[in-house]
């Protein structure tokens, strides 16, 4: 229904192309992330857990500088401890899921916010803030779902599944929230530079 894989393919493509000019190192690794795959919060998660060493849900100096160095954000140590202090929003001396993912999330227009509440909204009949599992019955046809079709997952599983794509990866509820909505959108639209086909893409993948 939301086409996330299609999304993730567009915005790895489009990311490198746009890394051969970018300067900011914060969007360079922003880019670094998108070309690789890593698409919205369960992308952004998956290169947050790769730099976490110490598996401590947290990110300190060290393994931040050898991470970013390893997207292929080079710079030299005075350089990212100035940039270790803007991920590092409430100056604890370390990099926390939720600062990292604010900081590598790109700026969206009113417009593609706009749209991508009237998804939200879509989702959540019950109107809570909150996309559930019974929130998607009678939105999210299961039945269509290869692995339903095959006896392997049941309708819950299929939902389950689809829910993943959108949840935040250190608090897998079961449940979406507008702002876990938001930040996976967020990578989508990163790779996208016109309104108006965000606006043409959301409308098609949610048929808004």
């Amino acid at each position: 229904m939301a086409g996330t894989a299609r999304h993730d393919r567009e915005m790895a493509l489009q990311a490198k192309k746009n890394l051969s000019t970018c300067t900011d190192p914060i969007e360079k690794l922003r880019l670094q992330c998108l070309s690789r795959g890593s698409a919205g919060i369960k992308g952004l998660g998956r290169v947050f857990r790769i730099m976490d060493d110490d598996n401590s849900r947290s990110l300190d100096f060290k393994e931040f500088l050898k991470g970013i160095n390893d997207y292929g954000v080079m710079m030299d140590k005075a350089e990212a401890q100035q940039l270790f202090s803007v991920f590092d929003k409430d100056g604890s001396g370390t990099i926390d899921f939720d600062e990292f993912l604010v900081t590598l999330r790109p700026p969206m227009s009113n417009a593609r916010k706009e749209m991508i509440m009237q998804a939200f909204r879509k989702l959540d009949k019950t109107g809570d803030g909150v996309v559930t599992i019974e929130d998607l019955r009678g939105v999210y046809n299961a039945r269509h779902h290869p692995k339903y079709q095959n006896g392997e997952w049941t309708e819950d599983q299929v939902f389950r599944s689809f829910l993943d794509n959108f949840d935040s990866p250190y608090d897998k509820d079961g449940q979406v929230t507008k702002d876990e909505f938001q930040n996976y959108y967020s990578g989508v639209s990163a790779s996208i530079d016109s309104d108006a086909y965000f606006v043409l893409m959301m409308r098609n993948a949610w048929k808004l």
